[in-house]
């Protein structure tokens, strides 16, 4: 007997088809998997005998092969548990072979026959429309299926329920597709009193997807601030939101088959290793900066972190994707985040705040701010310093705008700039910070006045090119806030105000 099962190998983000192959032939009794199965796979054998059990079917007392191919492939992960299941059941004549043969199975196995989530349903359903397939998933991924706009989906709940629609006897519903609630209704930007600076930081850093550090003493607000960028932002489109749950369906977080058109917000702790924000592992799953992709990574405490992994966000911030290289694997994960960071002035946090600093005050700072390297420093677009608010103008403010009435302007800003891409033929580009080379130059050209100002304070300040350009870009999104169609010497003026140095010791 042999029968097919249509099924997929992930390398990172893409899918790559795997071709089942059942043989049951006379001989001594062996259950063998081959194809360069992981442990994971050959431990299927057990998972799916007792499935069957279950169901009262017993595999004859003969020589059973399951061929995984192409067999140089490396196959890992529980979601082979159900094709290898259903190839039996096609073999053994209890589901018709030609029915299977026009879907792609994934799905875990229980001992008692009930079908297990899986990761990475959503880009399965995908790769399955464009090789005009079905698909046969968990019962409780298929909501996520749907967001594919493939049609014909089987969310199964258990192996005996499949096997009866398979064979016309019971009918399962259809998966309905199912939206994640907003997370983002609890906080708002008019819960932060004071930092009005910081706060118009926030809303030029949101308008432009441009990196940001804040550095103050503790309780000055930087985390809440951080926290409430998301509110402020534009939701995601359609085809944001699936690429950005491609990537946390293959990371497993995306919980119930639940699409979230909110931006991520991902804020790991300080001592994070760098394949956990990076990438990597033995398996090349993707780190923190790609879960945070078309979304925010916040980086608190950024001296805290492990030195060579906050090295290695330098290349993804400038490419916008990550590529992880083991043994077993080379895979490349998209990375457009954008990355918000605090940090204290120095160890004890109160550095230039007269009568709180300590005693080892200046060298204090000067050891603690040495931790992040120059190169580093310069991906920043903006740099504020977020003061201290003190008792007396806490009771006394009033409560600012509105997290809504923030996320409205932001959101005619990136309007205009997609337009102006839109117009220029320039594809694949959202906001003025992806903006390089003559594009740049194209829509930040300067009056001769907001040019010397530029110029002068670049070399008084001994800027980097790449720091020099990052300015041009947070002038040109500066200017877009204000609608205006050039970028003038006061747009000029603001963005240098926000190349910000390291406190100094106050007299």
């Amino acid at each position: 007997m042999l029968a097919r099962v249509n099924t997929i190998a992930f390398n990172g983000l893409s899918t790559l088809d795997v071709d089942l192959q059942l043989q049951i032939t006379s001989g001594m009794p062996v259950f063998s998997i081959v194809g360069l199965p992981d442990k994971t796979i050959a431990e299927s054998r057990e998972r799916v005998r007792a499935a069957l059990n279950t169901l009262g079917i017993e595999l004859p007392a003969k020589r059973i092969i399951i061929n995984l191919a192409p067999a140089d492939l490396l196959k890992e992960g529980s979601h082979f548990d159900l094709p290898i299941a259903l190839a039996m059941l096609a073999g053994l004549g209890v589901v018709p072979a030609e029915e299977v043969n026009h879907y792609l199975v994934i799905g875990e196995l229980g001992l008692d026959g009930q079908i297990q989530p899986v990761n990475g349903v959503l880009p399965v359903a995908i790769h399955a429309q464009r090789r005009h397939l079905g698909l046969i998933c968990p019962q409780a991924q298929g909501s996520e299926a749907v967001w594919s706009g493939l049609k014909d989906i089987i969310a199964a709940p258990s192996l005996l329920a499949l096997i009866n629609h398979l064979k016309g006897v019971q009918q399962l519903p259809a998966p309905v597709a199912k939206q994640k609630k907003s997370r983002t209704s609890d906080l708002d930007m008019a819960d932060v009193k004071g930092q009005e600076t910081a706060k118009r930081a926030m809303e030029i850093a949101a308008a432009g997807g441009h990196n940001m550090l804040m550095v103050g003493t503790p309780g000055a607000g930087k985390s809440m601030l951080a926290a409430r960028m998301v509110t402020i932002l534009p939701p995601l489109t359609t085809e944001e939101a699936l690429e950005t749950c491609m990537i946390h369906s293959i990371a497993g977080e995306l919980k119930d088959g639940e699409i979230s058109f909110d931006r991520p917000y991902r804020d790991p702790h300080h001592n994070a290793s760098t394949p956990a924000l990076i990438g990597g592992g033995r398996k090349g799953i993707p780190g923190e900066i790609s879960l945070a992709h078309n979304g925010v990574l916040f980086l608190d405490e950024l001296p805290e972190f492990n030195r060579s992994t906050l090295e290695a966000l330098r290349q993804p911030i400038e490419t916008g994707y990550v590529s992880i290289s083991r043994v077993n694997c080379h895979t490349q994960y998209p990375a457009n985040f954008q990355l918000i960071a605090a940090m204290n002035p120095c160890r004890c946090g109160y550095f230039g705040i007269n009568g709180q600093e300590c005693t080892r005050a200046p060298k204090c700072a000067e050891e603690y701010q040495s931790r992040i390297s120059g190169p580093l420093m310069d991906r920043f677009d903006i740099h504020i310093q977020v003061p201290p608010v003190s008792p007396w103008d806490m009771s006394e403010i009033k409560s600012g705008e509105s997290s809504a009435v923030i996320r409205e302007r932001v959101i005619a800003a990136r309007k205009i700039q997609r337009q102006r891409f839109a117009d220029m033929g320039l594809k694949n580009l959202y906001t003025n910070s992806q903006l390089k080379g003559d594009a740049l130059e194209q829509v930040t050209q300067l009056a001769d006045d907001a040019k010397q100002l530029l110029v002068s304070f670049a070399d008084k300040m001994k800027l980097s090119a790449r720091a020099y350009h990052r300015t041009l870009k947070l002038a040109r999104t500066i200017a877009d806030l204000q609608n205006e169609k050039n970028v003038s010497k006061i747009h000029v003026a603001e963005a240098l105000s926000y190349r910000y140095v390291m406190p100094s010791k106050q007299v």
